[in-house]
């Protein structure tokens, strides 16, 4: 054998060992009468559905403070799991107030009527197009979520998204929905000088160019659903629900009185924040040392 032939054989040996190798990364088809929820995998021209476990704690009715947030997600999400027009869904708004929680505890009820949800991480937004098509022959109603959706000015993938999703949500499958969070209404930094781009033309005020830019990605959703940071009542009433379950899971006796109130409002002003993630936080410390004293 020439020695052009043996390095042909070697380079051929190599290829069928990188396609092996491929292969079983790549992991078999998701049943998704099995499983409720997965992840969006990419790497190179590939990708694939990893199933992961969504199993939340948190039931609908745990989520304190956001009454009218939980109302108007659930009214859309039932509408789309009954075949009826539904919308795209941002939420955003202040840190730790239920918004991701919100999601999950979606799935927990109504995974039984053919919810599921698949996570897409903000870059991989990109290949929604493949994403659809998967998706779009199972006999399931799927949200595709994407946690903490935001850019920064002049970030190429911010056009190269709005691009994607222009193309894909014009021609989505009946049963694909998008809801993303977000701590920006608009999912860019907004600054108040894009306001004096503004100009009159016939009696109407027309936005500039950087406040069109600035609504464009965030206009292809249809419902926006904001979260505002709690006020004490509001924490308070959250840090008691939380108390009050967790307490109950490790049949533990205790009372709300006014020093553990107070120990509640100083654990939020030490963090600089009330919200219902911090009342969780809170009463995790809190009823973990009681049942732990009491062992």
């Amino acid at each position: 054998m020439s020695e052009q032939a043996f390095q042909r054989a070697i380079l051929a040996e190599l290829k069928r060992i990188a396609s092996a190798l491929e292969q079983d990364h790549r992991p078999s088809e998701v049943d998704w009468h099995r499983v409720e929820a997965g992840v969006w995998r990419q790497r190179e021209n590939d990708g694939w559905i990893e199933p992961i476990s969504a199993a939340s704690p948190v039931a609908l009715t745990d989520l304190v403070g956001i009454d009218r947030q939980r109302e108007r997600i659930v009214t859309n999400t039932r509408q789309f799991l009954d075949r009826l027009p539904a919308n795209n869904v941002l939420l955003w708004g202040a840190r730790g107030t239920g918004k991701s929680s919100l999601i999950r505890a979606l799935l927990r009820a109504y995974a039984v009527e053919g919810l599921r949800v698949l996570q897409v991480d903000r870059d991989d937004l990109l290949h929604l197009p493949a994403i659809l098509s998967h998706l779009s022959s199972q006999p399931f109603r799927f949200i595709l979520y994407s946690d903490d959706l935001s850019f920064e000015r002049n970030d190429a993938n911010y056009k190269r998204l709005k691009s994607a999703l222009d193309g894909a949500l014009s021609s989505a499958p009946d049963n694909v929905l998008i809801y993303a969070t977000s701590n920006r209404r608009h999912l860019l930094p907004e600054s108040s000088t894009d306001n004096l781009q503004a100009s009159w033309v016939d009696g109407e005020l027309h936005p500039g160019d950087a406040i069109e830019e600035t609504i464009s990605l965030s206009d292809r959703f249809g419902l926006w659903i904001s979260f505002y940071p709690f006020n004490q009542d509001t924490y308070l009433a959250a840090v008691q629900h939380w108390i009050g379950q967790l307490a109950a899971r490790h049949e533990l006796e205790y009372q709300w009185t006014e020093a553990l109130q107070k120990e509640a409002v100083s654990f939020a002003q030490a963090r600089g924040v009330r919200s219902g993630r911090s009342a969780w936080q809170f009463a995790c410390q809190w009823v973990g040392a009681a049942a732990l004293q009491s062992y």
